[in-house]
């Protein structure tokens, strides 16, 4: 005997939620896909709900690898209840899986919009960027499509969604591990990382070390071309003796300005620090032949 299913939209969405937690993908989004005809012959107007439903479709589309399907249920939710997280983010990421970047870095840079804090979109961006500029070269932000300018008025909306752990919400800061080269950052994302990085600058000031690591993370997804936010964000990570972070972010300062002597100095603090004594005296010979006279460095030197 075929199985009875519920009746009511609350119990179809709550039976699809069962089916997402146990992943069975493809039940789940047939019960979801039900409850979505049975509001549509009620004929009551619920947009919210709609939403959520083809939201949750397209998790269940995402899961089984369905990428295409996963897109449009996204668009659907996204065409009820504009400036949804959780439908941008699933469909980023569909997009991303068929290496549609552009795409995908649209709809991971509307996420940052509406809450710059969500860990996935800014891994996500750091991801784009990446591939971006491998495929498109320097110029890619030129040939992206139009991002949407979200309201301000746009709140989040926390969708009820199939139950489970989803880490692409997390409400966190990003830890950006990884910062991408020779970005084309607008006018207005350079403003912002001036004024980020300021903020950084201020709080070193006062000693707080771990939330100018913040401010500078940030102020980098802006616009990742200043040398200095590279080095000042490594000034961090060596006071709080975390080295190894010290030296990544002190050779993308050097990338970026290779004169840098503030980054060559305290990469070559680092690497002293992590025992590694060639590197380090290889630093301070080379910030030497840029400044011969900087007495720190040929203190540092001296000991070697």
């Amino acid at each position: 005997m075929a199985p009875k299913f519920p009746d009511s939209v609350e119990e179809l969405r709550a039976a699809g939620n069962e089916r997402f937690r146990n992943g069975q993908y493809a039940e789940g989004s047939a019960l979801y896909g039900r409850a979505l005809r049975v509001l549509q012959v009620q004929g009551s107007s619920n947009p919210e709900e709609e939403s959520v439903l083809y939201s949750n479709c397209a998790a269940c589309h995402l899961k089984d690898g369905n990428c295409r399907d996963c897109i449009k249920d996204c668009t659907s939710a996204l065409a009820l209840l504009p400036f949804s997280i959780k439908p941008l983010l699933r469909r980023a990421s569909a997009y991303e899986a068929l290496e549609k970047y552009p795409m995908a870095y649209v709809d991971y840079k509307t996420v940052l919009q509406i809450d710059d804090s969500v860990t996935s979109a800014l891994e996500g961006i750091n991801r784009m960027t990446r591939a971006l500029m491998d495929s498109l070269g320097p110029e890619w932000r030129l040939k992206l499509p139009s991002i949407p300018l979200v309201p301000v008025s746009a709140q989040k909306r926390w969708n009820s969604l199939p139950s489970e752990n989803h880490k692409e919400m997390a409400k966190s800061k990003s830890k950006e591990t990884t910062t991408t080269k020779n970005r084309v950052p607008s006018a207005g994302d350079v403003e912002r990382a001036r004024v980020l990085k300021e903020e950084g600058n201020e709080l070193v000031k006062k000693g707080n070390h771990k939330k100018a690591i913040e401010k500078y993370s940030e102020s980098l997804l802006y616009s990742n071309l200043e040398s200095a936010t590279h080095s000042n964000r490594a000034l961090c990570y060596l006071v709080l003796k975390q080295y190894k972070e010290a030296v990544k972010y002190c050779t993308e300062a050097l990338k970026l300005d290779g004169k840098n002597v503030k980054a060559f100095y305290r990469r070559a603090q680092a690497h002293k620090a992590l025992k590694d004594y060639k590197s380090s005296f290889a630093d301070i010979s080379n910030l030497l032949q840029i400044e011969p006279r900087n007495g720190p460095a040929q203190k540092l030197h001296s000991r070697k």
